[in-house]
């Protein structure tokens, strides 16, 4: 009898779930179809959406962020409409993704101020990869612009990584917008030195160095009369890669000639505090 019983309960229970299944296929089918076929519209939104931001010439940091957010934001729609047609209430879905949202960003606040730091960056261009900048007392060549942080690599090698929230709020000398840079050199000399004489050697150096641009003008100025000597700043300009190299035969050349003419490089006098 019990057998019987349950027997009877099982058939009752197969019959009814099959009916359930019956009725309640066509939704997940749907369901489904709507599953496959987002899927594939989102990857074929996000392959036309990268052709044509590299068509308009983007940023590629920008390009990638911006395919990455749409590619996910679209996934998460289907999603949501996903479980929609299979009957689940996404109200409270989308409340608890809110509240989530919510204490991820609160736990995230510097991370969140890197990245809206990465896309000023980004979107307002203060510098480009390839450029030298200065910034947060470090110079470098920018190698890469992540969303979080800055890449740089310094003139002896090391690698540098700015966060984006300090860097867009800071000041940025951009070395490389220009294309040209201008040394400024000092040379304390003696005052029995004659001025005119130690101008001409300057400028005699300059012009017979081949990496010092005829335009802009180099000039050799007195840029004060301190207690014990003349101080003769001299500023050749030079293209971005000559720069060092510039600045450094400069110096060497001036110091060679002034050696040749007599003139006394006055050496640097600590006063006296009493």
């Amino acid at each position: 009898m019990k057998n019987q019983l349950e027997i009877q309960f099982l058939a009752e229970y197969s019959t009814k779930f099959i009916k359930e299944l019956i009725e309640y296929s066509p939704r997940l089918i749907s369901a489904f179809i709507i599953l496959f076929v987002g899927l594939y519209a989102i990857r074929l939104i996000n392959r036309v959406c990268r052709r044509i931001m590299v068509q308009r010439d983007l940023d590629p940091t920008l390009s990638k962020f911006l395919a990455d957010f749409l590619l996910w934001a679209l996934r998460v729609l289907l999603f949501v409409t996903f479980i929609s047609k299979l009957g689940i209430e996404t109200s409270s879905f989308v409340a608890i993704l809110g509240a989530a949202g919510l204490a991820v960003g609160l736990s995230l606040q510097g991370s969140l101020s890197n990245f809206a730091g990465g896309m000023l960056i980004i979107l307002f261009k203060p510098f480009r990869v390839g450029d030298t900048i200065e910034a947060q007392n470090v110079i470098g060549t920018v190698t890469e612009i992540q969303i979080f942080v800055t890449k740089l690599i310094t003139a002896n090698n090391q690698t540098i990584f700015i966060p984006n929230g300090i860097l867009s709020n800071g000041v940025i000398i951009n070395y490389s917008i220009e294309g040209i840079r201008r040394a400024d050199l000092l040379f304390s000399l003696s005052y029995d030195t004659n001025i005119l004489a130690a101008k001409n050697i300057v400028v005699e150096v300059m012009n017979s160095n081949p990496k010092v641009l005829k335009n802009p003008e180099p000039l050799v100025v007195v840029k004060g009369l301190t207690d014990n000597a003349i101080q003769l700043s001299i500023r050749p300009w030079a293209k971005n890669e000559d720069f060092v190299v510039v600045a450094s035969d400069i110096l060497e050349q001036c110091k060679t000639a002034f050696d040749q003419a007599g003139i006394v490089i006055q050496p640097f006098v600590r006063e006296n505090s009493n």
